[in-house]
């Protein structure tokens, strides 16, 4: 007995040991030391030059499928067979990001896109990148950041995902199974390096330029809705217009919150939703190469099924996720923001970059993403125990301040309207106040979401459900908290956000 104790003892003790250092390994910190405390603070304002860049980031589909019951999900189980398109005797699948796993593509509708537009006020230099992937983490950012050639000049670069939901997984969580992940090394590598690409295409084509700022505060409001109260939005479209001194547009930057989701989850083809056509749109019209960054999507914002579209074209309204859906959405959005740009409000030629960026840590708490994390279908390094590192930047250009933020942020936080609701799980009015949108200089306030990293919902403490009685009384748990690393991630990242604002007044 005593000789089967002391086994058992040594077999528990095994287990532990072994556990905890798989748990050290998968969430080593993979950046040991890394850390950004940078400010940029220019005080003569010299003429501004911008380069703006598209590089493909589309994949290659390898193989197909054959959904037998038509639901996007792949399970050979139920009669779904693969096309061995490359003869090699197993499915080669590129998972697509968003609502579900078992979702492998089965063609290419449209390109996806690394684009960048560079920003020179003849001292510094900053790249703004748009990368069309539902989210993109701080550690592939710092690999981006480490492989941009020295010479390039390049002060600070921000990267930021779209996050569409028809791109292939560049976080893990949407393989084939809840415990394999979804991203494709080979496709990760390539994404980076055509990243870099963007950025040094983008600085080969700098030049000087009038910078012509717009923006339209309501006009796109009845494009999407927010699904989760209190309702809401964050409506504005900020645009700046890049013309070169023979007055020819160079490119188009242009931010505005929605989650590009318009085809929703039975759709099998990659494409960059909305966005595609937007984009495209704004190129016919103006001959620049058009930017999009995403802003406060929160809560959340989009264009749920149940809402119907206009196609401006036909006249048709549009209930049902299609691509004619997103084409209709795309094309009104560049409605809305040509009409902006054509009565531009503030354009000016010389100017300075302010620019304020920090590193900083986040507790890690959310269960289901700590066991991704130890799976390995996170890829996620940790610079403590459970802490993760991430990172904000304030920044301003004449007239124009962009904050960063590394996640979806409910749009509450940004605009203001946070509410303590019956319910809660914390006993608290709200922390996250003053509104972000606030404290931002100048008049054109660009927030662009997914920047930098991808913690997931933003969520207010005051608002925070993860527990019985649900909020307003709902009879059902509400969405928002199963993808959020926890109720500390807003309070910090909303007073880190005024902290970096404060340094660029």
């Amino acid at each position: 007995m005593k000789r089967f104790l002391r086994i058992s003892f040594i077999v528990i003790i095994t287990i532990f040991v072994l556990g905890f250092i798989l748990i050290k390994y998968q969430t080593r910190d993979r950046h040991p030391g890394y850390q950004i405390d940078q400010t940029i603070n220019t005080q003569t304002e010299k003429q501004i030059s911008t380069g703006f860049a598209a590089v493909s980031i589309t994949p290659e589909i390898t193989d197909t499928w054959n959904d037998a019951d038509g639901n996007a999900r792949y399970q050979p189980e139920k009669g779904d067979t693969f096309n061995d398109l490359n003869n090699n005797g197993k499915f080669d699948a590129t998972w697509i990001a968003g609502f579900h796993n078992r979702r492998p593509a089965n063609g290419i509708h449209d390109s996806l896109w690394a684009r960048t537009v560079v920003f020179d006020d003849g001292t510094s230099r900053i790249a703004l990148v748009s990368l069309d992937a539902i989210g993109f983490f701080h550690d592939q950012v710092i690999e981006v950041r480490n492989k941009i050639p020295e010479n390039l000049g390049i002060d600070y670069c921000m990267i930021a995902a779209t996050h569409v939901h028809e791109a292939p997984d560049l976080m893990g969580i949407w393989g084939e199974s809840p415990l394999k992940s979804g991203v494709n090394e080979e496709y990760m590598k390539m994404v980076i390096n055509q990243t870099v690409k963007s950025v040094e295409k983008a600085v080969s084509k700098l030049e000087p330029v009038t910078l012509h700022f717009s923006k339209n505060d309501s006009d796109a409001l009845h494009l999407v809705t927010d699904t989760r109260k209190p309702v809401v939005h964050d409506p504005g479209m900020y645009i700046i217009e890049a013309k070169n001194l023979a007055g020819n547009t160079m490119g188009v930057l242009v931010s505005w919150a929605n989650h590009p989701e318009t085809l929703w989850s039975q759709n099998l083809f990659i494409t960059s939703d909305f966005p595609h056509y937007f984009r495209k749109e704004i190129e016919k019209q103006t001959g620049g190469t058009c930017v999009y960054f995403n802003g406060a999507i929160g809560g959340l914002i989009t264009t749920h099924p149940n809402l119907p579209v206009e196609h401006p074209a036909t006249g048709k309204s549009i209930k049902e996720a299609s691509f004619e859906k997103a084409e209709a959405q795309g094309l009104q959005l560049a409605t809305i923001a040509v009409k902006s740009m054509n009565n531009s409000e503030i354009n000016i030629s010389s100017g300075k970059i302010q620019l304020s960026a920090k590193t900083f840590t986040v507790p890690f708490k959310n269960t289901l993403f700590r066991l991704g994390a130890v799976a390995g279908v996170l890829d996620r390094g940790m610079t403590g125990w459970w802490k993760v590192r991430t990172e904000m930047a304030a920044f301003s250009i004449g007239p124009a301040s962009f904050l960063t933020v590394p996640g979806e942020i409910y749009p509450e936080i940004v605009n203001g309207g946070i509410e303590s609701p019956v319910g809660q799980d914390f006993n608290t009015d709200a922390i996250e106040v003053p509104p972000l949108r606030s404290e931002m200089p100048g008049k054109f306030k660009f927030v662009i979401g997914m920047a930098n990293d991808e913690l997931g919902y933003i969520i207010p403490k005051s608002e925070w459900d993860d527990n019985e009685p649900w909020l307003y009384n709902s009879e059902k748990e509400l969405y928002g908290e199963e993808n959020s690393l926890g109720p500390e991630t807003a309070p910090i990242i909303h007073a880190k956000a005024l902290e970096l604002l404060k340094n660029i007044r």
